[in-house]
């Protein structure tokens, strides 16, 4: 308090905040205390020692705490002493006696400084068993439904342990002030219920004190305090009493008491966190003391209280919490896979304002502006932000009220009352900006809470207000207060917001500079694969014109080869480029030539698998013997059949046996052809494997070798299913009908298949390029069969495919995409023709369209 007069008009009790009330040297007069020094020597006593002592307080400084009490009761003392831990520990002896044959006392016990304090009260012979009676009580609050139960259940408890009047829990608000959240009282009592207090009732030092010590009675507001001698030690230093249990009372608290028709009070603390969350406030119209064993029972009991209450806010914020994590993770999930950056963070702004309860949300990046729901315009909203950077944060900022620390905010309060600021970026300074609306309150005081006070009989000592009536304000400008729930969650919004955009950032960079590699790396492999190919079909047209009779037959010995390349080149495809299947690659070439006779072929050998380079080469070869053994060989008679088994070997090589049987008798041949040259010397020259083949009476016979790094073990699995096939008419068959719509984009592949078609007999071939072109032709004149290019540049030919279903058209797909290539299900069944494709292709296709050729 102040030390000199000050105008009664600019006085609040706001000035109580400086009451040193933990050190007014002097105690209650229903106990005694006596300190004493760390070698038992009293130091200090209280000035009614002597009523229970003997000795006048004068003549117990000095002497041995031995001279006063007895040696069992020092013994006990010290060993309860031993057991206090921390700074602001407390124990309690109850029913001890002090001296042998006199009556027992209650002890409390507490070091203060560096001196021992020692409370004693006259016991009160009660035979309560404290722990018994709250495990009872614990057990009703945890029963209750709901937070005004709880709080309703825990008064009616405690007042029928303590016996005051009135009981209440008081809960503090951020600023100090209070309200009654909870009453038991007597029937002709007012209740207090609802009313609100100012934080001047309760002042910063009170609070403090009540956070260090749980429990406070007074016993009579008006018994005379006793003083405690001397005032100040040799150092000049007064007893700090924060602890004591009979620590006497401020003037100014008891004539408060006083004014509200109060004559005894207790209080036990409600802490949350280890912060002051309330009290248990109890008052009683008349004088009331309890015993210092019923009050330990209070005092657990408000323990007890105080960790249910936090479990279950604890649980209800878990819940909020562990809901906002769920769209929070989604929202980041979302955030990150998309590769979104800050500026397209509004595409999300709904989803971010579930995250947090808000009314409004708005978002500032790189001076734009975004908002949703209830918040300033976009004008006062960019006000707001320069506030905000004003405030030098870089952890989430949160106010109920905008006004008060941004005057302009007073003009859209009904809007935006309070602001959850996240910052998400470092420089410059972007903020995502949670808003909820004013919430309009009547606020109903226990008095005026501004009222000022007047200097009164206490000297220089302010005299508290003697009014309680309830006293009404509506209170404007705030909302709904922000959670420690809602810090945390905006927090952690904040960290993660900036973890991404800052992945994202680095990812951005690191996946165009990867992407740039992959480019380059992808065109120098196109390059190099194309001109492979470029090079062995050059090598493959060369070297098959010398062994030609005539142009056709040149042209039927290279398509086939080609064709046998296409094959192969379609299975490694179909694994990805990987390692293709041998079986298969037989399998296909032997169906190619002999349909449903390919069982002549049969092969014998364990799964295993050829990587790209060995697959293509294999091809060849596979397809030059398939030939030589229809055109010559065992599969030129009805009754040949070719076997071929394959194995691995000690040094994991993959050794080829091809024997044929059954055929004509054999003969070496008198020249070598391209053809044989590939048989004898592809493997050797391009695996670095081995060939052998031999042309015995009954058969030819060859021996080939793969290296083992060319090689895989093949996964189990069934084996390549045989194609169904269906019925090819020959060459000779009726020719087709009608006229043929090609669409085809490449031209030299449309003049090849036009005549391919002509050759099957279509009598007229009109060519599209285009959806465009190939829609006009089908206006104009219905076409009997189509055979249509998949991908035409720009544009796919699918659309062409519907209108040719709607009309009933026959038509069958060219593509060399594969197997890759998925026909859309509302088109049904349509025969697909892989390219490059030849005039035996196209028959099978026109054939399972129902087109005869």
């Amino acid at each position: 308090m102040t030390d000199h007069p000050a105008r009664p008009e600019t006085v609040d009790l706001s000035s109580c905040d400086r009451e040193p009330i933990h050190i007014l040297g002097a105690v209650q007069p229903f106990g005694f205390l006596v300190a004493v020094s760390s070698d038992w020597i009293v130091v200090r006593a209280s000035e009614n020692a002597p009523l229970w002592l003997g000795h006048a307080a004068t003549d117990i400084l000095g002497l041995p705490l031995s001279d006063l009490l007895d040696a069992e009761t020092i013994h006990l003392i010290r060993g309860h002493l031993q057991a206090l831990r921390g700074p602001d520990a407390i124990d309690r002896i109850f029913g001890t006696p002090l001296r042998p044959g006199g009556p027992p006392f209650d002890i409390a016990l507490h070091v203060s400084g560096g001196s021992i304090v020692i409370e004693a009260e006259p016991s009160v012979s009660e035979h309560l068993n404290a722990g018994n009676l709250v495990r009872s009580m614990v057990g009703r609050i945890q029963q209750t439904l709901g937070f005004d139960l709880f709080c309703r259940e825990a008064v009616r408890q405690m007042r029928a342990l303590t016996g005051f009047d009135r009981v209440m829990i008081y809960r503090f608000d951020p600023d100090g002030s209070g309200v009654v959240i909870a009453e038991s009282a007597r029937s002709s009592l007012d209740p207090y219920l609802g009313l609100h207090y100012p934080a001047s009732d309760i002042p910063k030092q009170a609070r403090v004190l009540y956070e260090r010590n749980w429990l406070r009675i007074i016993a009579d507001v008006n018994a005379p305090h006793v003083a405690v001698i001397p005032q100040r030690d040799p150092e000049g230093q007064p007893l700090d009493l924060s602890m004591s249990t009979l620590r006497t009372v401020s003037p100014i608290h008891l004539e408060y008491l006083r004014n509200m028709g109060v004559a005894a009070s207790l209080s036990v603390s409600i802490l949350r966190g280890g912060k002051l969350w309330g009290l248990f406030a109890c008052h009683h119209a008349e004088p009331r003391h309890i015993s210092l064993e019923r009050r330990t029972g209070a005092e657990l009991f408000g323990q007890m209280f105080s960790l249910i209450l936090e479990s279950r806010e604890r649980e209800a914020e878990a819940a909020y919490e562990a809901s906002s994590r769920t769209l929070h993770d989604r929202l980041m999930g979302a955030l990150a896979s998309g590769g979104t950056s800050l500026e397209n963070i509004t595409g999300f702004l709904d989803d971010i304002a579930g995250i947090v309860t808000c009314d409004g949300i708005g978002v500032w990046v790189n001076g734009e502006v975004t908002l949703r729901g209830a918040t300033p315009t976009a004008e006062e909203f960019t006000g707001l932000v320069r506030f905000l950077n004003r405030t030098a944060t870089s952890r989430a900022f949160a106010t109920h009220a905008i006004g008060d620390v941004h005057p302009p905010a007073a003009d859209y309060t009904e809007r935006a009352a309070g602001l959850l600021a996240v910052p998400i970026s470092r420089a410059p300074r972007d903020f995502l900006v949670f808003f909820r609306r004013e919430i309009a309150r009547t606020v109903t005081w226990a008095g005026n809470p501004e009222k000022p006070a007047t200097l009164g009989p206490n000297g220089f000592r302010l005299t508290p207000r003697k009014s309680f009536e309830a006293w009404t304000e509506v209170v404007h400008g705030q909302s709904a207060p922000w959670s420690a729930a809602d810090l945390r969650i905006a927090e952690a919004l904040r960290i993660t917001l900036l973890e991404v955009i800052l992945r994202l950032t680095d990812s951005a960079e690191k996946e165009r500079k990867s992407s740039q590699e992959r480019q380059e790396l992808l065109i120098a492999e196109l390059n190099h694969r194309v001109r492979n190919i470029l090079n062995l079909i050059r090598g493959i047209v060369a070297q098959s014109r010398s062994g030609a009779e005539n142009v056709e037959k040149f042209s039927g010995v290279v398509g086939e080869r080609i064709q046998a390349l296409a094959r192969a080149h379609d299975q490694i495809t179909t694994t990805n480029w990987g390692p293709g299947s041998l079986r298969d690659l037989i399998a296909l070439e032997a169906e190619a030539y002999l349909g449903e006779r390919a069982d002549r072929v049969v092969l014998e050998g364990i799964g295993v698998r050829l990587e790209p380079q060995a697959f293509s080469t294999l091809a060849l070869v596979i397809h030059e013997l398939m030939t030589n053994s229809v055109k010559y060989g065992a599969l030129s008679e009805p009754a040949g059949r070719v076997d071929v088994v394959w194995r691995r070997d000690p040094s994991d090589r993959l050794v080829i046996d091809w024997r044929e049987s059954g055929g004509p008798a054999v003969t070496p041949p008198t020249r070598r052809g391209f053809g044989t040259t590939l048989i004898e010397r592809s493997i050797p020259y391009e695996l670095k494997g081995e060939a052998d083949i031999s042309y015995e009476l009954t058969g030819v016979r060859g021996r080939f070798v793969v290296p083992a790094r060319y090689v895989r073990a093949a996964p189990t699995g069934p084996a390549l299913a045989p194609r169904e096939r269906e019925s090819v008419p020959s060459l000779d068959a009726t020719p087709l009908s009608g006229a043929v719509l090609l669409v085809e984009d490449n031209m030299i592949i449309a003049l090849e298949a036009e005549d391919i078609l002509a050759a099957l007999g279509a009598k007229a071939v009109d060519m599209a390029a285009s959806v465009h072109d190939a829609m006009r032709l089908i206006e104009a004149a219905t076409p009997s069969f189509a055979l249509l290019d998949v991908n035409l540049g720009s544009e796919t030919s699918l659309a062409v495919a519907r209108r040719l279903s709607a009309l009933g058209v026959p038509f069958a797909f060219a593509t060399g995409y594969g197997e890759s290539f998925r026909i859309p299900p509302e088109l049904g069944a349509v025969t697909m023709v892989k390219k490059p494709y030849t005039a035996d292709t196209l028959r099978r296709a026109l054939a399972a369209g129902g087109v005869a050729a």
